[in-house]
């Protein structure tokens, strides 16, 4: 039973004809959830379309930075309404990326702040981007009370007793004293198809050293995808590969961390 955390088959590549075929894909294989992630206003009515149909599937709506200038007020408020839509699990993907800067940092950090604030609001759990802005996105976190006790009290702890924030580190690669830090506050770490590359060497140290029960999988497809398919692109049975890999780096079968991961991920998602 696998639970891919984290795709976008609402990526405008798929026509009628490829989403059929990557239905069905998932549908053959061992994969049971998929969480439809919004990265636009369009794409997260998309998600939740794709949610409605498909008994497998989940819709988390948001703005990715990427997407920042686009945001305002109106936009705000017909993201507060799809929230109240079935099967609406989270907000996000929001953070910040300074990689491209196709949104002003400014523009970006302010309407991350803006969503941190909706989700807290509506009690959500928070799907977080972060590339190459490691320290603004935990500070900004922490200012707009994503792991204070208010928040963290509202929900049960985890397995081992840390705070839960439902805050959720996407695709993570950042360090493994990072992650130890977030750990700490109450949030979840996931691993994407990165982890199986050859260069892969600090995230494999943030999956040796995070315990299983805080870690989720992941494909993000279409993109990101895992070895033996680098270069294709990506789809939700290809975290099967990921689960692979993190069964090789911690000593335990494949099965153990396909189990664990997917009920780490319903018990975060609220599934």
């Amino acid at each position: 039973m696998l639970f891919d955390s984290h795709a976008h088959i609402n990526n405008q590549r798929y026509d009628d004809k490829k989403l059929k075929s990557l239905v069905r894909d998932i549908e053959e294989s061992d994969v049971s959830y998929v969480m439809d992630v919004g990265f636009d206003l369009e794409s997260s009515v998309r998600a939740i379309e794709h949610a409605s149909k498909f008994p497998w599937c989940y819709a988390v709506v948001g703005c990715h930075p990427h997407e920042a200038k686009t945001m305002d007020e109106n936009t705000m408020i017909m993201f507060k309404g799809l929230l109240k839509k079935p099967k609406v699990k989270a907000v996000g993907e929001i953070g910040l990326d300074y990689h491209y800067n196709f949104s002003e940092p400014e523009v970006q950090q302010y309407w991350f702040r803006r969503q941190i604030q909706l989700a807290l609001e509506n009690s959500m759990p928070i799907v977080i981007h972060d590339r190459e802005a490691h320290q603004d996105v935990m500070e900004i976190l922490k200012q707009e009370g994503a792991f204070s006790k208010n928040r963290t009290d509202q929900f049960p702890k985890q397995p081992n007793g840390l705070p839960d924030a439902k805050v959720l580190l996407h695709c993570y690669s950042g360090s493994r004293e990072m992650a130890e830090q977030y750990i700490k506050l109450g949030a979840t770490i996931s691993i994407a198809g990165p982890v199986t590359y050859k260069n892969a060497r600090k995230l494999i140290e943030v999956a040796k050293a995070i315990p299983i029960e805080h870690l989720l999988i992941e494909t993000d497809s279409p993109y990101l995808t895992p070895v033996p398919h680098r270069g294709k692109p990506n789809k939700p049975p290809y975290v099967e590969f990921v689960a692979r890999k993190i069964a090789a780096i911690k000593d335990m079968s494949y099965e153990e961390v396909a189990k664990i991961t997917c009920e780490n991920a319903r018990r975060f998602f609220g599934i």
